[in-house]
C-alpha cells in the first residue's frame, strides 16, 4: 500500500450524494476510504454546501489544500429540480416531518401557478426553515426545534434566478430553480404553497449543478471506491 496520493496535496471530489445520507456521513466515508486505501492517519476532507438528507444530487468535496477553496465553491449559485405538493405542510417544509396542516387546492390553474413562480424570481427575503443548520445562540435550529423550543428567525437577501415549473400534475409540481447561496428550496416550496393559499411542501429535491461544476461530472460513492483502488 502507498502513502503516495493526490489526495493529501488537494482534490476536487464531485459525488451524487444517495438518498438518506447526510453531507457529513458522506464526507466521513469519503475520508475513510481516501485513508484506507493510502494507509493515512489523517487527511482533511470537507463539501462546499450541505444537501439535506432528502436531497440528492452534486456534492463538491475538497480534501487538503483544495479545502481552502471551499467558500468560493460555496459562494456559486446552484441548480435545483424537484417536487412540491400542494395542500399540506409540515414543520420541517419537507418530508422528514408528519403533516401538521392540510388545505384545499382545486382552486388552483395552471396559470395561478406560473403567475406565482414570477413572485419568487428576482432578489427577494427569505425566512430559512426552523428544520435547518444555521446557528443561533451556539445551538444548531434543527436541535432547538426538536426541543420544541420557539425560535424568531430573521428573514434573509437570497436571489433566484430561474423558477420554472416543468411538469403540473396536482397536488405535484415539479420545477427547475437556479439560485444564490443560502437560497433554501424548501422555504421557497412553503412560501410557494402559502401565496397561493394551499399550502405546501417540499417532496423531492435533487442538485444538479453548483456554478461550472454538473451532476454529470459527479459520481457515486461506490463508483470512487473503485477508482481509488485502481490508483491505489
Amino acid at each position: 500500500m502507498t502513502t503516495t496520493n493526490p489526495y493529501s496535496e488537494g482534490q476536487v471530489i464531485l459525488i451524487d450524494k444517495p438518498l438518506n445520507w447526510t453531507s457529513f456521513q458522506v464526507v466521513n466515508k469519503v475520508r475513510w476510504l481516501i485513508k484506507k486505501q493510502f494507509g493515512l492517519k489523517k487527511i482533511k476532507v470537507g463539501h462546499a454546501g450541505t444537501l439535506d438528507p432528502l436531497a440528492t444530487g452534486l456534492l463538491i468535496l475538497c480534501t487538503g489544500k483544495m479545502t481552502k477553496s471551499i467558500d468560493s465553491f460555496q459562494a456559486q449559485e446552484k441548480t435545483y429540480t424537484g417536487r412540491l405538493t400542494l395542500g399540506a405542510t409540515t414543520p420541517s417544509y419537507d418530508l422528514e416531518t408528519e403533516v401538521d396542516a392540510t388545505y384545499d387546492y382545486q382552486h388552483i390553474t395552471p396559470e395561478m401557478l406560473e403567475i406565482t413562480t414570477q413572485k419568487f424570481t428576482g432578489e427577494l427575503l427569505q425566512k430559512p426553515p426552523i428544520f435547518s443548520a444555521i446557528k443561533k445562540d451556539g445551538k444548531r435550529l434543527y436541535n432547538l426545534a426538536r426541543e420544541g423550543k420557539s425560535i424568531e428567525i430573521s428573514a434573509r437577501k437570497v436571489s433566484i434566478f430561474e423558477f420554472n415549473l416543468t411538469d403540473i400534475d396536482l397536488p405535484n409540481v415539479d420545477f427547475r430553480v437556479r439560485c444564490s447561496k443560502g437560497t433554501y428550496i424548501r422555504s421557497l416550496a412553503h412560501d410557494f404553497g402559502a401565496a397561493l393559499s394551499s399550502g405546501s411542501h417540499l417532496t423531492q429535491l435533487r442538485r444538479t449543478a453548483i456554478g461550472d461544476f454538473d451532476i454529470d461530472q459527479a459520481m457515486s460513492i461506490e463508483a470512487f471506491e473503485t477508482e481509488l483502488k485502481l490508483k491505489g
